[in-house]
């Protein structure tokens, strides 16, 4: 006998929207962008098209678009004069990214939440996330926690409203969540990079942010590709520590993290799709091999399908205009 159950009785008109499992909104979405401090006008970067350096000038108007389009948050990133092997260049009251939240809070106040990436590599001459020992040619750990408290607390003071360290320094979460306490920001959250993969999808935002490393590689500090219950151990250590919120990155070619740490922490959940993600498809679509919008959709609707409550995505303002369109059918 044919089967009573026909499973394309749910697929027509508005029936099919209604029964849709998972669904993508301009409120899921966050821009990252880089602000450069060294520059007077947007630079394009040639690895991402569609993605430009900030000057600090300029930097109220990156924040002001993505706002304007909805979005409610922005992730900045940022590109010092000065590079030095102490990456002293991070956590000064004055340096780019503290000047630019400043500006940018300013000007917007609560009506935008101002994330701030929390790392060295963009500020240290060798590319790295941390205080190196150049006779081993290794971060140390340890000396670098301190450092990431003081650009925590100095981004805080700024007027950051939640810090998200990416360095996968061991023991970072509980030093930053001591140093803000310390400082009377007990109420910054921290959105921690928890499950950071040694990926070679991130070549373009270290041409981006100027941050490649001039020896070796991130593998030891960043995670193997080849692990997934490692990424549940170094994200059981983050929320123990006090991460408020989890990160997966990079995104697509780690769904199953995605799924994984969602269902066994049920915490808010970011996935950032990262440069190396976003310039494939935009080099796909250039050569008329995908359909550009679709596929971030798909991409985008796929990382919440696995658990993901918001996206970080250089795609940000693109998708929130197709989302805006109420017209458009994707």
């Amino acid at each position: 006998m044919f089967p009573q159950t026909r499973m394309r009785r749910l697929r027509y008109g508005k029936l099919k929207d209604m029964v849709r499992e998972n669904t993508l909104s301009v409120d899921d979405l966050i821009y990252p962008f880089f602000v450069d401090e060294n520059a007077s006008k947007k630079v394009d970067v040639a690895s991402m098209p569609g993605v430009s350096r900030w000057p600090l000038s300029m930097a109220n108007d990156a924040a002001r678009e993505a706002y304007e389009l909805g979005i409610p948050a922005i992730l900045v990133f940022g590109i010092p004069k000065v590079k030095n092997a102490g990456g002293t260049s991070a956590y000064g009251d004055d340096d780019v990214v503290q000047t630019a939240v400043r500006r940018i809070k300013a000007e917007f106040g609560d009506k935008l939440i101002v994330m701030t990436d929390l790392c060295m590599c963009e500020y240290t001459d060798h590319g790295h996330c941390g205080i190196i020992d150049f006779d081993a040619c290794t971060v140390i750990n340890d000396e670098t926690l301190p450092l990431l408290g003081k650009i925590a607390v100095s981004h805080a003071k700024a007027g950051a409203d939640v810090v998200a360290p990416s360095g996968m320094m061991d023991g970072m979460i509980e030093t930053i969540r001591f140093a803000l306490d310390e400082a009377g920001f007990e109420n910054t959250p921290i959105m921690s990079y928890s499950s950071k993969y040694a990926s070679v999808f991130y070549g373009p935002f270290r041409d981006a942010a100027d941050s490649g490393f001039s020896f070796g590689d991130r593998s030891s500090y960043q995670m193997d590709p080849g692990n997934g219950d490692e990424a549940i151990r170094e994200t059981e250590l983050d929320v123990l520590e006090g991460a408020d919120i989890l990160m997966v990155k990079p995104g697509m070619p780690y769904l199953d993290i995605v799924y994984r740490i969602k269902q066994e922490f049920g915490m808010p959940l970011a996935v950032y799709q990262v440069s190396g993600e976003y310039a494939m498809i935009k080099a796909a679509a250039a050569n008329g091999w995908l359909d550009e919008e679709k596929c971030f959709y798909e991409a985008f609707i796929s990382m919440k399908r696995a658990g993901a409550d918001m996206i970080i995505t250089y795609y940000a303002k693109e998708m929130a205009k197709i989302l805006n369109a109420k017209c458009k059918k994707i």
